[in-house]
């Protein structure tokens, strides 16, 4: 076991092997893993490892919402990789599996780490085993991975840059504190059962530090590359302070001996080691919004190019930066961004916050649609100074509806149709969608905690059904939007809509029409929503002039409703080229 980011083991894994094969159920498959040509091709699906699977055992009984570890496992997501397959994943956004403190229970998701280097073992078929014998857990998780592959899906893995596990506990014996303007708090570093100890002052000075007590591997022994400040509420910018009882680490350390900052090249070379060690496709990054925005360039930069140096051409990453109206903010993190005067690229891509909050309300008819038409007209002059075209402006946000972090999950079990036509533009917008586990099943959960949001799929009736309305819509999007380029790479422009064919404009009423295009090359898919859960729609729709002649005929490539109606030839309405299109309540068409 390596306690240390420079042991022998953790040198030789970071050393670009020579290229070779592997067999992972029954077939051969390359590793390294080359990346996806455009990760626009594929689609993310995030899932909880302790929430998802486990094949052998039922969750752990525990009132609901629960904030205890309840049992799911890798051996879980590998048996259900057919499901997912069949559901049409192209890439699957797993929690993160680094080991968290072993004492602690009443945390779940694996975002507190306390070793770097070695894989949780709670997720690990045999527990007991995992904790004794670190190459077992490392192996579980790698069959995983390589049976994942061996299927056509990529593995993107959730990380952490900004803050560890509750690895120490502040004077006067509390988890956490407020923010403390004037310096650092005395803290106690804890042991291998959480307990802190009073003469644990300075984990430098520590005798002997046992394993697992403090933080590993051992280049993180040093108080000063921990804030030690207490809570980043109050503090003066939001890069500052811990996240509840997770400790933040202080990335912008600068060592002015050796002019190095020694805490990012400690992250840095401990996720290269994890994309070496079990051949990861990607990392959605956590909290990005935390750390520097110098760093977060630094860190893609250095994923990037060491994907490159072993074969994965495109590693992706992606990060957190939970912003739902500051698209200058979420550009400070993405692509090159011409505001800079460092030679770094960014991460490849941010959670698109904006766009859920929009979608969200737009679906729910508690927003008109012209809300989302006027933010993206927004976005696309922000993104001038960071995209080459509007058509790659898709490949920089990751899309969604729901996840982890949100009290409430979207799906309402007496409104079924609202979810359809919320998937159903999720999938057709720009970007890479991401469905979160349990969609497909109609999972609920809503209430005034994140737990809500974080109930386990397994033991519940008929939890991996293929027969779900739901898999299935995802599973039929899935295949139209393979179908079709444009819903991956093409430019996007939201179409005003008229009911009297004379008065055009986006919808600015709750309850109306969301009409958008993707175009590309010489080809235009229309897609066209009707929020409202109780009225018909007759619209016409402007359509592009230069790509549909008078009198064309449109097909239909997908609708949320079966009996739908045909829609209209291309016409000319005044100054426009339109369409004429008929939706039910609820209805999404996608045509062509």
């Amino acid at each position: 076991m390596a306690l240390s980011m420079y042991d022998a083991a953790v040198n030789d894994i970071l050393q670009a092997a020579p290229a070779k094969t592997i067999t992972a159920s029954g077939a051969e498959i390359p590793y390294p893993f080359p990346s996806p040509a455009d990760w626009r091709d594929q689609w993310i699906y995030f899932l909880l490892v302790d929430r998802f699977n486990n094949p052998v055992k039922p969750p752990t009984p525990d009132e609901f919402p629960s904030n205890v570890y309840q049992g799911g496992t890798f051996a879980g997501i590998k048996e259900q990789l057919p499901y997912l397959k069949n559901l049409g994943v192209g890439a699957i956004w797993v929690s993160p599996v680094q080991m968290n403190p072993q004492w602690f229970n009443d945390y779940w998701g694996g975002y507190g780490t306390l070793d770097f280097l070695r894989i949780e073992p709670r997720f690990c078929a045999d527990i007991e085993r995992a904790k004794t014998d670190p190459a077992y857990a490392d192996e579980e998780f790698r069959q995983l991975v390589d049976e994942a592959h061996a299927l056509g899906i990529y593995i993107i893995l959730d990380i952490v840059l900004n803050h560890v596990g509750d690895v120490f506990n502040y004077e006067g014996m509390k988890d956490s504190r407020d923010w403390k303007p004037d310096g650092e708090y005395d803290i106690y570093w804890r042991d291998s059962l959480g307990t802190p100890h009073g003469d644990w002052n300075d984990i430098g000075s520590i005798p002997n530090l046992p394993y697992p007590a403090g933080i590993w591997p051992s280049e993180f022994h040093r108080n000063d590359y921990f804030r030690r400040r207490g809570s980043y509420e109050n503090s003066p910018t939001p890069e500052m302070g811990d996240f509840g009882q997770l400790k933040e680490l202080v990335t912008e350390y600068l060592d002015t001996t050796n002019n190095i900052y020694p805490v990012r090249n400690f992250l840095i070379r401990a996720y290269q080691y994890l994309i070496a060690k079990f051949d990861i496709d990607g990392f959605r990054i956590d909290t990005l919004k935390y750390v520097e925005s110098a760093f977060a360039r630094v860190f893609g930069n250095a994923m990037r190019e060491y994907g490159l140096s072993i074969g994965k051409k495109n590693f992706f990453t992606f990060g957190e930066v939970w912003e739902d109206n500051d698209e200058i903010k979420i550009a400070e993190f993405i692509g090159r961004n011409s505001e800079k005067d460092d030679e770094f690229i960014g991460v490849d891509a941010a959670l698109d916050f904006p766009i859920r909050e929009r979608l969200f309300r737009f679906a729910k008819s508690f927003a008109p649609a012209a809300e989302i038409a006027s933010h993206y007209d927004v976005r696309r002059e922000i993104l001038k100074t960071i995209v080459s075209s509007h058509g790659e402006a898709g490949s920089h946000y990751v899309t969604f509806l729901e996840n982890h972090d949100l009290n409430d999950r979207f799906h309402n079990a007496a409104f079924p149709d609202q979810t359809k036509l919320a998937v159903t533009c999720l999938m057709a917008l720009q970007g890479i969608p991401c469905i979160y586990y349990g969609m497909e099943q109609g999972l609920t959960g809503n209430g005034d905690k994140r737990e809500y949001s974080r109930g386990t799929l397994w033991g519940k009736p008929d939890a991996f059904s293929a027969d779900h309305d739901l898999y299935k819509l995802i599973s039929e999007l899935s295949i139209v939007r393979n179908q079709f380029p444009a819903l991956r790479y093409g430019r996007q422009y939201f179409r005003p809509c008229s009911g009297n064919g004379i008065d055009f404009g986006y919808s600015p009423y709750n309850g109306g029409v969301l009409a958008f295009s993707r175009v590309l090359n010489d080809r235009e898919i229309l897609i066209v929503a009707n929020s409202s859960t109780n009225a018909s729609a007759q619209v016409h729709v402007v359509i592009d002039a230069n790509l549909n002649q008078n009198g064309k005929s449109w097909q239909v490539a997908f609708d949320t409703n079966t009996e739908y109606a045909l829609p209209g030839q291309t016409d000319t309405h005044g100054i426009y080229r339109t369409v004429e299109v008929r939706l039910a309540p609820l209805e999404v068409q996608i045509l062509y």
